[in-house]
């Protein structure tokens, strides 16, 4: 063997199984620092690290987490967790109910800018805290001994479900204080989870190893979390034996993917919706309506899901999922229209926005590594150029490099967005369209959409709030402010050795409820 190919190859295809858990994972994680995990990456490794009061089990069902139990007031705005006695960090120092309480001020705290603090908000002092208007230690979190924490909040929520989201999560704040950023590296990091954080080679594996003081141990040793940013080298390792699980399969006829891998294809419904967004603060979009219109009319997402993506999505005319419960999302007013409908439709709005055969609209679309993107980006440019002689460029970009640029909103015009949900809830989708929000990668600020919003959280009765937050999503279709696509389906390649891998909406499988047994010879 020449020198250098063992190196080469150990970096495509990953060690030999048998020594753990290898999984793949997307791609790199833009942080370890629960608090301001913004992505599917990182929550994935920080489920397995941390542990929150609540947590989920394979299957997404609520179980005991740090908190052996917990009741609610009768009004639903007093929620009291009761902590495991000796529950301790990865370190072996005790974790206590004030531990918990001052991490969850750091979380909120300005400085953290966690990304989805904006889902507790209702939390007593939440948003004010984190807008700078109240210190931290007025957050309606408190201990009042070393195993109760309580919540005190402002209106009624599913506070168990939310505690299992990663900003939820204790960080240990002695690591962070002598460390700063630098505390979520190998020989640092202290968590409390089912494993804790062994070894990080960045762009290519982080290895977490099993953690002696949890108070359930994991079946698996050892779990490696690959990056693996492209979909069809994510499936030639997983065929070389390089991983257990793959964290999505690249686009292909279902039919032959099936026959190829039997029930090692695993494909569910997800709570996750695929669109494109607008930059709504910068030309040519910006108090565009007509035009934003004229290019979602244009794409035909029944060849998308059917040619392109593949594997059992659903065309999307709206921003929320089916299957959300409680919830009938409305959808944009043409989607019972035929295709045909649609694209005369879209040359009339194209032409009202002052575009056409002589002053053809270019634009950026952009979007970030990854074969299933790539795949799609190329299918709507050329559909834009077809239907209304767009000229398109497409940018790719690195991850980081995305979000960055994504959530700057400075130089994107068109771009990938989307969002899988953290809770099975609408306002988990809708609140991204809040004008403060982190995630408002569009800029959309629409004071009525707020206000409908807002008179959801006061509703009296649920369907009181499905309907609010169903007005409230209707109106933000009508402005055309995002170019819906596809929902979701959770794909994974998984080998027959893992046991414990159960299908669920939010698509969530912590290796602790994983096992792994010898592979067949």
């Amino acid at each position: 063997m020449k020198a250098g190919v063992l190196p080469v190859l150990l970096l495509c295809c990953g060690p030999a199984l048998g020594q753990g858990l290898e999984r793949g994972n997307g791609p790199e994680p833009s942080t370890l620092d629960a608090h301001r995990c913004p992505e599917v990456a990182c929550a994935n490794v920080l489920r397995d690290l941390y542990e929150g009061l609540v947590a989920e089990d394979g299957g997404g069902r609520l179980v005991p987490g740090m908190a052996e139990r917990w009741e609610v007031s009768g009004d639903g705005r007093t929620w009291t967790f009761h902590l495991r006695p000796d529950l301790r960090w990865s370190n072996g120092e005790p974790l206590t109910a004030d531990a918990v309480v001052a991490s969850f001020r750091r979380a909120f705290a300005p400085a953290t800018a966690a990304p989805f603090a904006g889902h507790f908000d209702a939390i007593a002092g939440a948003t004010a805290v984190q807008r700078g208007e109240l210190p931290p230690a007025r957050l309606g979190v408190t201990a009042p001994d070393d195993r109760t924490v309580v919540f005190h909040l402002v209106r009624s929520a599913d506070l168990p479900r939310l505690l299992t989201l990663p900003t939820a999560f204790p960080v240990y704040l002695p690591a962070l204080a002598e460390h700063g950023a630098q505390h979520t590296r190998p020989g640092r990091l202290v968590s409390n989870g089912a494993y804790r954080l062994a070894d990080w080679l960045p762009q290519a594996m982080i290895t977490l190893e099993r953690n002696p003081e949890f108070h359930a141990p994991a079946a698996i040793p050892r779990v490696r979390f690959h990056v693996t940013e492209d979909a069809s080298s994510e499936l030639m390792r997983f065929e070389a034996g390089g991983l257990h699980i793959t964290e999505t399969v690249p686009p292909q006829p279902l039919p032959a993917l099936r026959a190829r891998f039997g029930d090692q294809l695993r494909i569910s419904p997800y709570l996750g919706s695929f669109w494109l967004g607008y930059n709504l603060d910068q030309p040519p979009f910006r108090d565009a309506p007509a035009l934003r219109e004229a290019l979602s009319l244009a794409i035909d997402r029944d060849i998308l899901t059917r040619h392109v993506t593949g594997l059992g999505e659903q065309p999307a005319y709206g921003l929320v999922p089916p299957g959300v419960a409680g919830y009938t999302p409305p959808r944009l007013g043409w989607a019972r229209a035929t295709q045909a409908e649609r694209e005369a439709l879209a040359r009339r709005r194209y032409a009202e926005a002052g575009y056409g055969p002589d002053n053809p609209l270019e634009v950026e679309l952009r979007y970030n590594t990854s074969t299933p993107h790539r795949r799609l980006s190329l299918a709507v440019a050329a559909m834009w150029r077809e239907v209304l002689g767009v000229h398109v460029r497409l940018r790719n970009e690195e991850w980081k490099v995305f979000v960055g640029n994504r959530k700057q909103r400075v130089i994107t015009q068109a771009f990938r967005g989307g969002w899988i949900a953290d809770v099975d809830d609408p306002r988990n989708f809708l609140d991204n369209f809040r004008g403060d929000s982190v995630a408002n990668w569009t800029g959309y600020d629409d004071p009525a959409f707020t206000a409908l919003l807002d008179a959801a959280d006061a509703a009296p009765t649920l369907a009181d709030r499905a309907a609010k937050l169903r007005e409230a999503e209707a109106r933000l279709l009508q402005a055309h402010a995002i170019l819906p696509i596809y929902f979701y389906t959770s794909k994974h390649l998984v080998r027959p050795e893992v046991g414990g891998f159960e299908a669920n909406p939010l698509d969530r499988h912590p290796s602790r409820f994983l096992t792994l047994s010898p592979p067949a010879p």
